[in-house]
């Protein structure tokens, strides 16, 4: 199926300077959800990210990577400790990727879109740190364009969003930030990565409890259980399919 071209493209095709993002408070391509102790941080991120993202990364620890809206590069630090060796990050805010840099890490202040569009098959796995949620569609639409055209044939793209599903935070997710244009349901996240020509897509639902070292932890998880299985009762009353309902979805798929 033939991708519709955005007006990002037009521009691009035109050879005019391409439009600025429409998110002015929280752009997408700079990390926004990390704590305040940034140094914190690093510990926390690594956790979450090595139980729900580390076994979806190529295993070929010299895989080139590049990690988009690296903020201080969490994301970055974790690949580097798995012993991965080609990983790249950027972000926006030059002040973050200061951050990196102390830490040895191998980042650099990019904005993405730019970024992309110099950088073409070149990288066998991109992974976004920021949530879709700060494109427009018609941004997304043109994000997904540029990272399949950035990926080498068999490569491997990771996003994630906040699940308009869930009953308790679905909406509440979407006018909480005025950066927010939009949630994603399992549904519509594999429906704009098929329509962006992506295939073997994966919709997954992001664990928050992965704290193990913390009792809490596990009353959590059960009772994020009990409400999965009430909230895939209650949607099937209304003959919906829907069957993830964590607060925020991600996607792996592949060129």
């Amino acid at each position: 199926m033939a991708l519709a071209t955005t007006s990002i493209e037009l521009e691009k095709q035109n050879g005019a300077k391409p439009q600025e993002l429409t998110a002015k408070i929280e752009p997408f391509d700079s990390f926004w959800e990390g704590p305040e102790d940034i140094e914190k941080g690093y510990k926390k991120f690594y956790q979450f990210y090595k139980c729900n993202y580390l076994k979806h990364v190529p295993t070929q620890k010299s895989a080139s990577i590049l990690v988009i809206s690296c903020g201080p590069g969490y994301f970055v630090n974790l690949l580097n400790q798995q012993g991965y060796t080609n990983v790249l990050g950027i972000d926006s805010f030059p002040e973050k990727v200061d951050c990196a840099k102390k830490k040895n890490l191998n980042c650099r202040a990019e904005k993405a879109f730019p970024f992309l569009m110099k950088h073409k098959n070149e990288f066998d796995a991109i992974f976004c740190e920021q949530e879709l949620n700060h494109l427009t569609k018609e941004e997304i639409v043109e994000f997904l364009h540029l990272s399949r055209e950035s990926l080498v044939k068999g490569g491997t793209l990771i996003v994630h969003a906040l699940n308009g599903a869930n009953p308790i935070t679905g909406s509440e997710a979407l006018s909480q930030n005025f950066d927010h244009y939009n949630t994603f349901t399992e549904y519509t996240m594999r429906q704009v990565l098929e329509y962006c020509q992506f295939c073997d897509v994966q919709v997954l639902p992001l664990n928050l409890y992965v704290f193990f070292y913390n009792p809490i932890n596990y009353v959590l998880k059960i009772l994020d259980s009990l409400y999965s299985l009430f909230f895939t009762f209650s949607f099937m009353l209304y003959g919906k399919a829907n069957r993830v309902w964590t607060k925020k979805i991600a996607a792996v798929c592949h060129t």
